[in-house]
């Protein structure tokens, strides 16, 4: 409530003057420590003011001003905001905004604020698990006096009804990596999964790092996603969720509006996200749809949201699912969403998922995580997969590897009893394996999946025997179970980059001797 200046005397001047000031703030992920996106975006400054006051913004460092912007508060919505000019990485800055209404001024400050690139990263448990969780622990909480200038900050799990301007809560504000708030507790921040992204980031580029989690266990897409996403596949209006996948709030849009949609202002770098285990017996047909709508919503929303600072399409790289012992799910069900999480290629970035990067994680299993089996405690891996992609994708890096191979070619030698795979990388043969491969043998139209045991093998290609099939060979697939191999053994490999061939499921279409056929067409 704002009191009217027209009538004013001693008396009301200082509730007049506190309404003004309580009035007016920044938004509430703007704090010291922060990480502001560098060049060549400008970093966007925003908040909660007076109606009809003006706002003058100002960048410091130390006794020079580098910048000031003026705008005003807008009358329907409490809210200002302004760009700033691009700036190179580095700081320390301090920010400053001042709200000028009649003779009242109000000032407010950040300090120790940095120059760099911003991720956010989401998801559901596996991005949630904290740094304390995963394997040598200790080392790793020790390992922060290097990287002072990677900041994190925590978003609070809350459910919204209604798309929220501003986040309810924050669980761990802009801060300094520390032990204490890399390791708060289980499950209850800082994301072990964004730390050691942002940690490699960090050492590649050699400048500041600003990491944001927001992400909350055993939540389905569908609480991740905007209604216009959801809607735009067709997913069934909200009904009951009898699934054990699905422990945490899963109600449609609830998590978009209180988690994401408050940090639509923000300018990004890019996003990395962690989800999939609670779809997997859960709209899980509809995961190929919602997925890339759910990328392509983010981003459509960020950039307009960010003024069309965030790029339109910023990098968003993903951990593709890795596995689990638990008879909670069927026994498709991780393979379909590993294989909707590609949008059925198998591969990304792909036509329908552009500038977009996997880490593959379906050999990074761990039989004796305390967090069972569906939380695997090597995300220093996954980790280390993901930035590589970010390596090639958001920062343009050259002839670096950052997937696995993936054959390009599939001939069906019938008469001979094989299929040959060519491989448009090379590969390597760590192991072999009878089962891994599998082939759709059909007769009197009937199909199942046998297995295709491998035969010979060169340094980019690989031949399968399908003498078991008495029938027509009318498909071929890799890794299509929920625990594929033990750690970090699956059979094939990229020879240099120790990077695990995805699974993948291909269609033969031709049975002529000699025919061709790409993956997943």
């Amino acid at each position: 409530l704002f009191f009217s200046l027209l009538s004013f005397d001693e008396e009301h001047a200082e509730i007049i003057w506190m309404d003004v000031c309580i009035g007016f703030r920044f938004a509430s992920y703007i704090n010291n420590d922060m990480v502001l996106q560098k060049e060549p975006a400008g970093a966007v400054i925003w908040g909660f003011g007076t109606p009809g006051a003006a706002v003058t913004v100002t960048l410091h460092q130390g006794q020079e001003t580098i910048m000031k912007k003026v705008t005003s508060v807008k009358a329907h919505f409490d809210t200002w905001m302004v760009v700033l000019d691009p700036m190179k990485a580095g700081g320390p800055f301090e920010v400053m905004a001042q709200q000028t209404l009649e003779k009242m001024n109000f000032t407010l400050r950040v300090h120790d604020v940095l120059f760099g690139d911003v991720w956010l990263c989401s998801g559901q448990s596996n991005m949630q698990m904290t740094v304390l969780q995963v394997f040598n622990a200790t080392r790793e909480l020790s390992n922060t006096a290097a990287y002072q200038s990677v900041r994190i900050l925590s978003v609070s799990p809350i459910q919204a009804e209604q798309e929220l301007e501003d986040l309810v809560a924050v669980d761990l504000q802009w801060s300094k990596p520390t032990s204490e708030n890399l390791g708060h507790g289980y499950f209850k921040y800082m994301s072990a999964v964004c730390w050691l992204f942002g940690r490699h980031l960090y050492d590649t580029l050699q400048y500041p790092i600003g990491l944001i989690a927001s992400s909350w266990g055993g939540t389905p897409i569908e609480a991740w996603s905007s209604g216009r996403s959801l809607e735009a596949c067709g997913v069934p209006k909200q009904g009951s969720v009898p699934y054990n996948s699905v422990t945490g709030p899963s109600k449609h849009s609830v998590l978009w509006n209180a988690m994401i949609h408050p940090l639509r202002n923000m300018t990004l770098k890019g996003v990395v996200w962690y989800q999939g285990e609670s779809n997997i017996n859960y709209n899980t047909d509809l995961y190929n749809c919602t997925f890339p709508a759910l990328i392509e919503d983010w981003r459509e929303t960020f950039h307009r949201g960010s003024q069309g600072q965030t790029e339109r399409f910023f990098p968003f790289g993903f951990v593709q699912l890795s596995s689990d012992l638990s008879k909670k799910s069927s026994d498709d069900g991780f393979p379909q969403i590993r294989w909707h999480q590609t949008a059925d290629f198998g591969y990304v970035p792909n036509p329908k998922m552009p500038n977009t990067f996997m880490a593959v994680a379906m050999d990074l299993c761990d039989r004796d995580s305390p967090f069972g089996s569906i939380h695997p405690r090597d995300k220093q891996t996954v980790a280390y997969r993901l930035h590589l992609g970010a390596r090639a994708l958001a920062y343009g890096e050259k002839n670096l590897t950052f997937e696995g191979p993936l054959p390009e070619k599939i001939e069906l030698l019938a008469h001979e009893g094989l299929l040959n795979l060519t491989y448009y990388q090379q590969i390597q043969v760590q192991k072999r394996d009878n089962k891994i491969f599998e082939i759709s043998c059909c007769s009197d139209h009937r199909c199942k999946w046998l297995p295709a045991s491998m035969n010979t093998f060169s340094t980019q290609s690989l031949t399968l025997a399908i003498d078991s099939c008495q029938g027509t060979v009318v498909a071929l697939r890799y890794a299509w179970t929920t625990w594929p191999c033990e750690y970090k053994q699956c059979p094939l490999y990229h020879p240099s980059s120790a990077l695990p061939a995805p699974p993948f499921i291909a269609f033969i279409t031709d049975q002529g001797s000699g025919h061709q056929s790409n993956v997943a067409k």
